[in-house]
């Protein structure tokens, strides 16, 4: 019988293969100085690569606690690796392989708040990131403002000792601080969100109202919210990349994380107390990080979107497929050079066609296997700040929206095709999905009533863009098309 391989762990690290980059530090001196909330793989592929190599620099206590409030587990994984796991980045044939030592422990509390509200109190915490997703901070993407009628923020208003929210569990983790050492903090998002540290603490201050104005006076003077704009293109791990590792390096990791090569970290230079030194790992610090998100969101994420659902109509399983489709990028590329790039204000540093060009050299890398469905989830949060607010600059501006609109037809087509009545052709992930689908059943095929629904809905869609014809008329033009039975078709006529 062959024995099992040894399991990654700190035992091992003397060990491993002299190919294998290991923490540059002496990990067993390490303190922890800092918490993520939502350890997902781009936090342990971006924000814990950026603290280790900072660690390698200048060793000091930032060792990272991490913290899952929502599935999946942590403990059974991570928790068994004493934190450790394998960072692959991989470049066409290309792999490079390390091992990540900056997280120290972790904390499982999808039963209850109360482990996550322990770690984030404590007094060893100086600084919280935090990648928990649009939807996690409970607000209405087209204004930006606290979702009052969301379910947990209804449980959280009513029992804020016990919150279920992200904001309510920031907002009770910093009234513990607040009524024990009042040591400052500052929580930093890092969620593809425009503004993305004041919605965070718009949020919680929405929360904080109800609590008192001691409360809010403490926030104002002991916490900060920074923005951030973070990028690295990082893709669900699958099991080939797991079994990579056991045949390569003769081991056994259950966390391994997949990334590009790229990346990249701009951070609002705004602290309550300690600022970790991620400027020695090549983190930039900036007073005005809008600049950056604007062309992050509008040009890279915006054509992730769009090739994601364009993709999924032309039969396309990963954004990589998609990149060998001249029709889409095509369609996309003069999308992105024609109406979006003239919405962007200028960026330090960054020309915007070389960032559009260098944005397409990316997603062409075939050793990223980026599926188009797990792109396309949640889109409804997402479609607002990449495709929606561009089309309203480019409005307002007097130009034309052709292209970016066909890409708000076809996310509702992504929803209209996932209900009974179409087919139910696949499952969105979308917390629009249910409504979409209840939309397609009752209304069927007509172009112009279901445009006239999804337009409808102001979370989404804000009601002076929804109104205007230049916008709605395109829509519901093109969302005939692409539900036709040959939306490709339809896109070669638009291109032609």
């Amino acid at each position: 019988m062959t024995a099992s391989p040894e399991r990654l762990g700190p035992g091992l690290l003397g060990r491993l293969p002299a190919d294998i980059r290991r923490p540059g530090y002496d990990r067993a001196a390490l303190k922890v100085g800092m918490a993520h909330l939502g350890v997902g793989a781009f936090h342990r592929c971006h924000q814990e690569e950026f603290t280790d190599d900072a660690l390698e620099q200048r060793f000091d206590r930032w060792g990272v606690i991490g913290i899952n409030i929502r599935p999946p587990a942590l403990g059974a994984t991570l928790g068994r690796q004493d934190g450790l796991y394998t960072r692959l980045l991989r470049d066409g044939d290309r792999v490079d392989a390390r091992v990540i030592g900056s997280l120290l422990a972790v904390v499982d509390s999808q039963d209850g708040p109360e482990p996550a509200l322990a770690a984030l109190a404590s007094p060893d915490v100086d600084v919280v990131t935090m990648t928990v997703t649009e939807k996690g901070y409970c607000h209405h993407p087209a204004t930006g403002e606290i979702d009052l009628g969301h379910p947990d923020i209804v449980h959280d208003v009513a029992h804020p000792d016990r919150p279920r929210s992200v904001p309510g569990l920031v907002l009770a983790a910093i009234e513990r601080r607040m009524q024990s050492h009042g040591q400052p903090i500052s929580f930093v998002s890092c969620d593809n969100i425009p503004s993305n540290g004041a919605i965070l603490a718009a949020v919680v201050g929405a929360l904080a109202e109800h609590r008192g104005a001691a409360t809010v006076r403490w926030i104002a003077d002991n916490v900060a919210f920074p923005e951030t704009m973070v990028d690295r293109i990082v893709p669900a791990t699958a099991a080939s990349d797991i079994a990579y590792v056991t045949e390569r390096f003769g081991y056994a990791d259950e966390a391994v994380v997949v990334g590009e090569p790229f990346r990249q970290w701009v951070i609002e230079n705004r602290f309550a107390g300690r600022t970790p030194p991620w400027a020695l790992s090549g983190a930039t610090f900036v007073d005005d990080v809008m600049p950056f998100e604007l062309i992050k969101m509008r040009v890279l994420n915006a054509a992730q979107t769009s090739f994601a659902y364009l993709g999924l109509l032309a039969g396309h399983e990963h954004t990589c497929d998609d990149m060998t489709d001249p029709l889409l990028t095509g369609l996309v590329r003069r999308m992105l050079a024609e109406e979006t790039l003239p919405t962007l204000p200028p960026v330090p540093g960054m020309a915007p066609a070389a960032y559009l060009d260098e944005t397409y050299a990316r997603l062409r890398n075939t050793a990223i296997r980026h599926r188009n469905h797990q792109i396309a989830t949640d889109g409804s949060r997402k479609i607002v700040q990449r495709i929606l607010n561009p089309i309203r600059d480019r409005l307002d501006a007097g130009g034309g929206v052709e292209r970016l609109t066909v890409i708000v037809a076809a996310w509702m087509t992504w929803l209209v095709l996932a209900a009974p009545r179409f087919g139910a052709r696949w499952t969105a992930d979308d917390p629009f999905a249910a409504e979409g689908a209840a939309i397609a059943e009752r209304i069927g095929a007509d172009p112009a009533a279901l445009t006239d629904a999804f337009l409808a809905h102001e979370a989404i869609f804000e009601p002076g863009l929804a109104a205007r014809p230049a916008f709605r008329a395109p829509v519901a033009r093109h969302l005939a098309g692409l539900l036709s039975p040959d939306p490709v078709a339809y896109l070669r006529r638009i291109e032609a």
